[in-house]
């Protein structure tokens, strides 16, 4: 049974959320050879402030950005 792990920042929608989910599991199950049936997958949503690239947040990467755009 092939369990997928998916970490992504909150602000999906639910549709969105539907769309990948049915994409994973037709890639997954053909990749494999298995059942549809079979997979799992799991979204875990994280806020801006809980997500770290660089040692910065979502949040301050954003900020940085925004503000090199306005220099």
């Amino acid at each position: 049974m092939p369990i997928i792990e998916m970490h992504m920042m909150v602000g999906r929608t639910t549709e969105q959320k539907h769309k990948v989910a049915a994409a994973v599991t037709e890639a997954v199950a053909r990749s494999l050879e298995c059942s549809a049936d079979t997979v799992r997958i799991l979204i875990t949503e994280h806020a801006t402030d809980g997500f770290y690239v660089a040692g910065q947040t979502m949040a301050q990467r954003a900020a940085a950005r925004a503000q090199e755009k306005t220099a």
